[in-house]
C-alpha cells in the first residue's frame, strides 16, 4: 500500500535533536523525520499503543473500554484521543491509569462522536495526528492485519530517558530482566504499566491470588524473605556447596546422594533444638517415612544434575560449574512483583522501589554474579514448572539469558553484580 501526503496537520514539526526514550520512539522521530508514513504506521503496528482510561469505570467492569480524551488547541474543535508508546507514558500516578491495544483496534471501535483525531505520544518530537474517521484511519489501521511479527518476545529494551541505568535500582531491576527481556519489555522501567492496568491485575490474580494491596505485600514479604521456593531445593544445594568445601570443588553425584541420606536420617532419629524454654530434642520421625524422604530427595538430586548437564551444553553454566543457590527464583520474581504491584496500583512508586533495591541486595548476598544469578533462578523455574521436558519455561529463559549475557546494551554487562 502506497501513501500519499499527509493531510494538513497531520504531523508536528521535527525537532532537529532529541534523544529518544527507547528505539520505537526513535524510530517514529525518524520515519516522521522523512515523512515516510508507511514506515511510522509499521512501527506502531508493531508495538502496543496505550491510552489513559477511567480507573473507577475499569475497576467496576474489568473488561470494558474507558478511555479519557483530552483537548488540543490546534485540533478543530480541540478534542482528541492520546496514545502513546511504552517510552513515553508517565510516571504511574494512583489514579490514572491505562491499557492498550493494536492499532487497528483504535480505528474498529471510533465511533462519531469521539474526537477527530487521535495524537500519538502528544507533544513529544515523534508526535503525529491519526485522523480518526475514514477513509484515513482506514488506511492506518491496515497495517496492523499487513505488518506481521506483532511480538514481545525475548527482547532486549531500554529505557535510555526515565529509567535508571545504573545505582542499587537498576541493580535490582536487572534482577528481573530475565522475566522483562523475556516479554520484551524495557527492563529498566521503574515507573511500569506493562500489561496495562487491567492487563496486570487480571495476571497478578491468575498467578499469584492477588487482589488487593494486603495480598500483593504479603506476596512481596515473603519473595523478598525467600519463602516462596520449595525449601527442599536449598538444602540440597546447600548440602552440596559443603561438601565441595571440604573436598576442594569437586562434588560426586553418589556422594551428595548418600550424604543427603544420611543428614536426613541424622534428622529423624530425632534433633536437639534450643528455645526459649532450654534445650529439648525433637520426637523420632517413623522409619517408613524418613525413608520416603531420602527417595525424593535423591530424585530431586537427580534431576537438577540432569538440567545442569543441559544448562552446561546451552551455555548457561561453565564446564564443571554448577548452581549454588536458587535463591535467584524469589529474587528474580521479587524484583517482577515489586513492578507488577505498581502496575496495578497495589503499591506506590516509592514502595515499588525500596522492594526492587532489597531484592538486589539480597540477590548479591545470595550469588557470584549474574551468571550465577540467572543459573539459579532458571533451575528454580524449571524445577518450579518443567518437570524436564525443557519446553517453553526452558527455552525462553535460554532465550533471554543468551540475550542479557551477550547484548552490548545489557545491564548484566554494565552493572557489576556485587
Amino acid at each position: 500500500m502506497s501513501f500519499g501526503p499527509p493531510p494538513a496537520g497531520f504531523g508536528s514539526p521535527v525537532s532537529p535533536a532529541w534523544t529518544a526514550p527507547t528505539e520505537v520512539e526513535r524510530a517514529l522521530f525518524e520515519a516522521k523525520s522523512r515523512e515516510d508514513w508507511a514506515a511510522y504506521f509499521d512501527v506502531l503496528a508493531r508495538n502496543r499503543v496505550y491510552f489513559e482510561i477511567r480507573r473507577d469505570k475499569a475497576d467496576a467492569t474489568p473488561s470494558g473500554t474507558y478511555a479519557v480524551f483530552g483537548h488540543d488547541p490546534r485540533v478543530t474543535g480541540s478534542r482528541i484521543w492520546p496514545v502513546y508508546t511504552d517510552g513515553m507514558l508517565p510516571a504511574p500516578e494512583p489514579h490514572r491509569v491505562f491499557d492498550w491495544n493494536r492499532l487497528s483496534w483504535f480505528a474498529k471501535v471510533w465511533e462519531p462522536s469521539d474526537p477527530p483525531m487521535i495524537v500519538v505520544n502528544p507533544g513529544s518530537p515523534c508526535e503525529a495526528f491519526l485522523p480518526s474517521a475514514p477513509p484515513y484511519s482506514a488506511s492506518w489501521a491496515a497495517h496492523s492485519d499487513r505488518v506481521s511479527g506483532f511480538s514481545y518476545g525475548p527482547k532486549l529494551r531500554t529505557l535510555q530517558v526515565g529509567g535508571p541505568l545504573n545505582g542499587p535500582v537498576a541493580h535490582g531491576l536487572a534482577c528481573g530482566a530475565l522475566l522483562f527481556v523475556r516479554d520484551g519489555y524495557p527492563w529498566n522501567a521503574m515507573g511500569y504499566h506493562g500489561r496495562g492496568y487491567p492487563g496486570e491485575r487480571k495476571t497478578l490474580r491468575a498467578w499469584w491470588g492477588v487482589t488487593d494491596p494486603v495480598e500483593w505485600s504479603n506476596q512481596q514479604r515473603g519473595l523478598l524473605a525467600l519463602d516462596g521456593a520449595n525449601p527442599v531445593w536449598e538444602f540440597v544445594l546447600s548440602l552440596r556447596r559443603t561438601i565441595a568445601r571440604e573436598f576442594g570443588g569437586f562434588v560426586d553425584t553418589a556422594y551428595w546422594r548418600d550424604a543427603a541420606a544420611k543428614v536426613l536420617r541424622h534428622r529423624a532419629a530425632g534433633e536437639t533444638v534450643i528455645t526459649p524454654d532450654g534445650v529439648t530434642k525433637s520426637d523420632p520421625r517413623p522409619a517408613a517415612e524418613t525413608e520416603t524422604r531420602i527417595k525424593g530427595v535423591q530424585h530431586l538430586i537427580g534431576r537438577i544434575t540432569r538440567y545442569e548437564a543441559r544448562f552446561r551444553a546451552d551455555g548457561i553454566l561453565d564446564e564443571n560449574r554448577y548452581v549454588t543457590s536458587v535463591d535467584a527464583w524469589d529474587l528474580g520474581r521479587a524484583s517482577g512483583m515489586a513492578r507488577w504491584g505498581l502496575g496495578a496500583r497495589y503499591c506506590g512508586l516509592k514502595e515499588a522501589e525500596s522492594a526492587v533495591v532489597e531484592a538486589g541486595r539480597g540477590a548479591a548476598r545470595s550469588h557470584r554474579s549474574w551468571q550465577d544469578f540467572s543459573a539459579g533462578y532458571i533451575l528454580g523455574r524449571c524445577l518450579h514448572f518443567d518437570d524436564e521436558e525443557f519446553g517453553e519455561w526452558y527455552t525462553d529463559a535460554l532465550d533471554a539469558h543468551r540475550i542479557l549475557m551477550s547484548e552490548p546494551g545489557s545491564p548484566w554487562l554494565n552493572i557489576p553484580f556485587r
